[in-house]
């Protein structure tokens, strides 16, 4: 039977699907390295619970997705708390509309920078962990990688191309 406590590194983990993803993860024995940008109170309540469960099993790193250096950081520092990582799982997201008559630069480089950008470069700064461990990627898209929202058309690319990253990693 394997002993060693695998890590899972999960984006956006504070809430929603991200902090759902934790607590089953973390229910099957994983320990788990919760991201947050904004939601700190909600990742140090959910890694209180979490350790609270099983202890020293959950640790929450802030990090900004926009910044290459948080990434690499982030990265540096889920694999250095317990000496491994496993599992890099992509959650975190931006949403919000951006119709075509009022896209601008900013919308698209916030939606395609945290949606598409940093799962990639995070990727990429994980990979050494992730190869030493024959750990694994999940990259988490949408209907909307296929089937583009009206109104969201920014958001609908980002999801895409994280898509075809996911595709195009598979073959590295």
């Amino acid at each position: 039977m394997d002993t060693v406590q695998k890590v899972v590194l999960i984006t956006g983990a504070a809430r929603r699907i991200g902090s759902h993803i934790a607590e089953r993860l973390h229910a099957n024995g994983y320990n788990i390295v919760l991201h947050c940008n904004r939601s700190i109170n909600d990742a140090t309540a959910l890694v209180e619970q979490l350790n609270a469960k099983r202890n020293d099993s959950a640790i929450v790193y802030q990090a900004q997705l926009l910044n290459s250096a948080d990434l690499t950081q982030l990265a540096q520092r889920a694999c250095s708390h317990w000496n491994r990582l496993d599992v890099l799982i992509n959650n975190a997201s931006t949403f919000y509309p951006t119709p075509i008559d009022d896209i601008n630069e900013e919308m698209w480089e916030d939606l395609i920078g945290v949606n598409l950008k940093a799962p990639l470069f995070l990727c990429k700064a994980c990979a050494p962990f992730l190869k030493e461990s024959c750990g694994c990627i999940v990259n988490i898209v949408d209907i909307h990688a296929s089937r583009p929202l009206k109104d969201y058309p920014v958001y609908s690319i980002a999801k895409a191309g994280l898509a075809m990253l996911t595709k195009a990693m598979a073959r590295e």
